[in-house]
């Protein structure tokens, strides 16, 4: 789930688990408390964003039932801004692109790529592009609208079971 998008109480669940699998120091309240400072800008500003989602992202247990159900509801809410466009690839879509670590592109300029245990932030032109062609490419297995609510109407059920 991108950090943007997400809930205080999906965060805590994800960056607590994150903590407790390396070892580090107790700041998940500190690092909730920015990751939610920072996702103004989907609320607040001219700021637009293209959002790209695997299925299995919406199963992601990282938090109890009821926080992943408020988490599924918060998606569905956000999905609807005019300043969102959220695409969601359905788990049973051939894949032309194979499952990529998560990524950010902030136009043409940067790519911020997230792995196990650092962020790297990608300048060269040449990575840049293929970032973005890989973002174009996985957009095109996705779904939109109707159908990715459909895919998280399901989840929600799934998450309230």
């Amino acid at each position: 789930m991108p950090g943007m998008l997400q809930t205080p109480e999906y965060a805590t669940g994800l960056l607590r688990s994150i903590t407790t699998f390396q070892g580090s120091p107790d700041d998940v309240a500190d690092a909730v408390e920015a990751r939610m400072a920072r996702s103004r800008v989907v609320h607040e500003g001219n700021h637009r964003f293209a959002l790209l989602i695997e299925e299995a992202v919406l199963h992601y247990r990282v938090c109890e039932g009821p926080e992943l159900a408020a988490q599924l509801r918060y998606l569905q809410e956000v999905m609807a801004r005019p300043n969102v466009s959220l695409r969601i690839i359905p788990l049973g879509v051939r894949r032309a692109v194979w499952p990529l670590e998560a990524f950010y592109a902030f136009d043409d300029a940067q790519v911020a790529v997230e792995t196990l245990t650092a962020e790297m932030n990608i300048t060269a032109p040449g990575e840049i592009h293929t970032y973005l062609r890989a973002f174009v490419e996985l957009s095109r297995m996705a779904v939109y609208g109707a159908a990715a609510r459909s895919l998280i109407a399901k989840a929600l059920d799934f998450a309230l079971s």
